[in-house]
């Protein structure tokens, strides 16, 4: 039982890191793309929900809704390609963070989740598929 339990641990320890961090870019992307896609559909409503519900204390509603939109989606598509992936992690773990403890404190379940997912792409960064491993190839 030893051994087999060895040899599994080998095999899942063999699993190519970039093909996770590949997959992990892909997972996060689609959460932010959604919902930017949605705001910029209807940016009236996606003022209104800025001034009516999520009530941001800093920022006006429309300024809250056009830069929260813009982030959610260019910040999506820099990570799933792999270009400035830590940067564009670090704004959405940002934006995730605002939504958690000024908007929707209840749905942490879902808030973890999504800051794992990007607190494992700003620290391992985006892997060997991507514009950055291109990009600045052999730097560290």
């Amino acid at each position: 039982m030893t051994a087999f339990l060895d040899n599994l641990r080998a095999r899942l320890d063999a699993f190519p890191q970039s093909a996770l961090q590949l997959l992990m870019r892909f997972s996060i992307f689609w959460v932010f793309w959604r919902s930017g896609m949605l705001k910029a559909a209807n940016m009236e409503q996606a003022v209104m929900l800025f001034r009516e519900e999520y009530m941001l204390p800093i920022l006006p509603p429309d300024v809250a809704a056009y830069l929260g939109t813009a982030v959610e989606l260019a910040a999506p598509c820099l990570i799933l390609v792999g270009l400035f992936t830590r940067l564009a992690a670090l704004s959405l773990i940002g934006l995730t963070l605002t939504i958690q403890f000024l908007v929707y404190w209840n749905d942490y379940p879902s808030h973890l989740l999504w800051l794992a997912i990007l607190v494992f792409i700003l620290t391992r960064g985006p892997g060997a598929f991507s514009l950055d491993a291109l990009i600045f190839k052999g730097r560290k």
